[in-house]
């Protein structure tokens, strides 16, 4: 069985801000789970008995080898994707860089990362759940 499809799966999900205001993204890979090459605010499944802080510190260091510091909750995201009958909940979770350099460290699930400031996101290419979120982070910061 597989999480996600066989059943509703829990990932979280991180809108990361640097000293310079930028927001991290990455575009998710050939060999992602789901909505291929789309950009993302990064984040993964929360493992058994695992904290969707815990989670998050975690995903973010396997597989883009920096620090965050979990700050607050921003919204949780039904994030249903029809055509590949998929379903997630995901809380998202503002964070704050902390330090180390970023890397693609499963370059089968993600294909480029960087920096962002808010006017050069690029909306029509997020993935489903990376939209709602983005629209949470507007209405927080207006």
């Amino acid at each position: 069985m597989k999480r996600g499809v066989n059943y509703i799966g829990v990932g979280v999900g991180a809108v990361i801000s640097n000293s310079a205001g930028r927001l991290f993204l990455a575009k998710r890979g050939a060999g992602a789970r789901n909505e291929r090459h789309k950009w993302e605010f990064p984040g993964g499944s929360v493992e058994f008995g695992e904290g969707l802080e815990e989670a998050l510190v975690r995903e973010i260091e396997e597989e883009y080898g920096f620090a965050v510091a979990v700050e607050q909750l921003l919204d949780v995201v039904n994030h249903i994707i029809p055509e590949e009958q998929q379903h997630w909940v995901s809380p998202t979770f503002l964070c704050r860089y902390l330090g180390g350099t970023p890397w693609i460290r499963e370059p089968h699930k993600c294909e480029e990362i960087g920096w962002f400031a808010l006017q050069d996101i690029p909306e029509q290419e997020l993935t489903i759940a990376s939209k709602k979120s983005l629209a949470s982070f507007l209405k927080k910061h207006k």
